[in-house]
């Protein structure tokens, strides 16, 4: 079989794992060739493609970032793409296609099963928001990167006595800074799924200096939101492609808390160094099976369906439970976070 392969959203710690787990799968147990389709569903649409073979794959395993590019595509020529699926796929010779991306990546997959397309995706995003799955790859990652900036900024913290606000990735849902900011001894967590208020914040730092600990450091989701009424904040507009934008929260909180306590405030935002570098040990595992089982699913004809972790296993889920609703984080979690604030 001609398999196409295709990494679309933004990048991800363990696409480069997934393509070369599809590329050894399929090449050495079932004959496939296996054809590497550039800068995501861009690439599908301009039919600009590349063979990948073992040789284009060696030493990706340890490698951030994709080698096939990625690229955002406006709504409507994905919707013409998907009126035009089978000739688009016929223009490139492929009898399924293998599509590695986030909630973005995987309703416009939907959308070409849909069409007509054989399609299986396997799911990635470091927010770790996709529902049907226990974990995506890249999360990890993510959480092992923040988490340390966490420990290096409390050294600092603490010699000058500041109040440090760390602006985490996690536009709709808090995992990323939920998990680092526990794992990190975070003196609060602010999620987008919690609105906070500010001076019930500003109160906690007093207090802590009040005890005799002269630092605090605060870890925010980039879509934290302040409680209606309270502080006076709201995030961007929609962009281009439809995506509402974020950013700013961190700056603001830093102002405010410096404001409210009259002590020194400082923001740090870690922003795409999440994404990128060398992906943990646990996320190349999980990227390397799930591009075990997509090729599998292809030569099962189980098209229409994701990659997803279950427990320890990993098991086939129709793509349409992915994008039902974003995975968020619920209130017994919360709990648990405040247990050990």
């Amino acid at each position: 079989m001609r398999i196409g392969v295709l990494t679309s959203g933004g990048d991800c710690p363990g696409l480069n794992a997934v393509i070369r787990s599809v590329v050894h799968r399929g090449t050495d147990v079932h004959g496939d060739e296996i054809v590497g389709i550039e800068d995501g569903f861009l690439g599908l649409i301009e039919g600009r493609t590349r063979p990948v073979s073992h040789d284009d794959v060696t030493g990706l395993l340890t490698l951030g970032g994709t080698i096939l590019g990625s690229a955002r595509v406006k709504r409507e020529k994905i919707q013409w793409a998907v009126e035009n699926a089978r000739t688009l796929a016929g223009n490139i010779g492929i009898d399924a296609l293998i599509t590695i991306g986030g909630e973005g990546t995987l309703a416009a997959a939907r959308l070409f099963s849909d069409a007509g397309l054989p399609v299986v995706a396997v799911p990635k995003t470091i927010d770790n928001d996709i529902d049907a799955t226990d974990v995506t790859f890249g999360f990890d990652t993510a959480v092992h990167v923040a988490t340390e900036a966490i420990d290096r900024l409390k050294t600092t913290a603490e010699s000058h006595q500041r109040v440090m606000v760390v602006e985490l990735m996690g536009r709709h849902t808090g995992w990323i800074t939920l998990t680092a900011g526990i794992a990190g001894g975070a003196h609060g967590i602010l999620i987008p799924e919690k609105p906070f208020d500010i001076e019930a914040l500003a109160r906690m730092i007093e207090e802590r200096f009040r005890r005799g600990k002269k630092f605090a450091i605060i870890a925010v989701a980039e879509g934290a939101h302040p409680v209606p009424g309270t502080l006076r904040f709201e995030h961007g507009s929609l962009d281009q492609y439809g995506h509402q934008t974020f950013g700013g929260i961190g700056n603001r909180l830093a102002r405010e808390l410096e404001d409210l306590l009259g002590k020194e405030a400082r923001p740090v935002i870690l922003g795409h160094t999440q994404r990128g570098g060398t992906p943990t040990a646990r996320d190349r595992v999980l990227a390397t099976r799930f591009g075990w089982h997509a090729v599998e699913a292809v030569h099962k004809g189980a098209f229409g369906h994701f990659t997803a972790l279950r427990g320890l296993e990993v098991e086939l889920v129709p793509i349409a439970d992915a994008v039902t609703r974003l995975k968020t984080v619920p209130d017994e979690r919360w709990s648990e976070c405040d247990a050990v604030l």
